[in-house]
């Protein structure tokens, strides 16, 4: 991560030699100063945040489904926040710019409630979630097709925004997201051992004493808020929450007390690398990044289905 940041503030439509990084982040009066500072620290920061909470949502996830190929997508999380971004983008376009992460959130949990909803029973069952979430996902993403045939004219921002983009971050998304993260991280992490504990199945769940229905509950909660608050900040970027923590299963195994602050630091790396490919790639314009991951994480993704497919065989 350490490396990414600094070629990452190194390179870009102005390059900026290493010497003079470090003078940039602390001297005012230094010529690289608004660019380092003020341009890609916060692009930076966000970048690892929203990395972070998409993966450690992913882990969350995975954990409650036991499947390895879940994401935030499969209960619809993603398409929830871009229908509602859309939404005021398309009908409300001269909104004061706080409004778009907020209908972005306020999308991630209305998805959210329909899951419980049209779940009816608190027992969630994998496939319960499973199924509703691909379900309420399509719903969303017809929503938006419809918005984008009715709007042609205002179409260029709206796909920037469901394509995921980091253009134009500032330090406004880096104290957003900041709290949340830093607030959300530490109690998934104190509650490693109860997805351990999903592992095993509903029946040696509940003879362990656990209440299923809770604990999913407020688990399926915090993955919502970690995945809805990133897409808030950055858009609807795929694959972060689906591959990062799949590479850290695959390094430490699946005990969840190193398997949440590796796939953290690995979503963020991606987040990183794909935003800084897509800075360099046709300079001086950019590739979304939310494209760059899908383009690093669908053959990967393609990977991970033949290899299920062989071991189901």
């Amino acid at each position: 991560m350490v490396v990414l940041t600094a070629l990452y503030v190194h390179v870009g439509a102005v390059r900026i030699p290493f010497g003079e990084v470090w003078s940039g982040l602390t001297d005012a009066q230094s010529q690289s100063y608004f660019i380092v500072h003020q341009v890609r620290l916060p692009r930076v920061l966000v970048a690892i945040l929203a990395g972070f909470g998409l993966a450690v949502g992913g882990v969350i996830l995975q954990g409650l489904v036991r499947n390895p190929l879940a994401s935030p997508d499969v209960v619809g999380i993603t398409k929830g926040a871009g229908f509602m971004a859309a939404a005021v983008i398309f009908l409300f376009p001269k909104s004061p710019s706080y409004v778009l992460p907020i209908a972005a959130f306020t999308g991630a949990f209305l998805a959210f409630l329909l899951l419980l909803l049209l779940s009816r029973r608190l027992t969630l069952s994998p496939s319960t979630l499973a199924l509703v979430g691909v379900a309420i996902g399509t719903v969303f993403q017809a929503g938006i097709q419809y918005l984008i045939v009715r709007h042609p004219s205002d179409i260029n921002m709206a796909l920037l925004w469901l394509s995921g983009s980091l253009w134009s971050r500032s330090w406004h998304d880096v104290y957003t997201l900041l709290p949340w993260i830093a607030v959300l991280l530490p109690i998934v992490w104190a509650n490693s051992a109860k997805l351990n504990v999903f592992l095993l199945g509903d029946d040696i769940t509940a003879s362990l004493g656990l209440n299923i229905a809770k604990q999913r509950f407020l688990l399926l909660l915090l993955a919502v808020a970690l995945a809805g608050i990133s897409v808030s900040a950055v858009g609807a970027i795929g694959f972060i929450g689906l591959i990062a923590p799949h590479i850290a299963r695959r390094l430490v195994g699946s005990r969840h007390q190193w398997l949440i602050p590796l796939a953290a630091v690995i979503g963020a790396d991606l987040m990183l690398l794909g935003d800084l490919l897509g800075r360099i790639i046709i300079l001086p314009r950019e590739v979304p990044v939310g494209i760059m991951t899908a383009v690093i994480g669908a053959p990967y993704f393609i990977y991970l289905l033949r290899k299920e497919r062989l071991r189901n065989k």
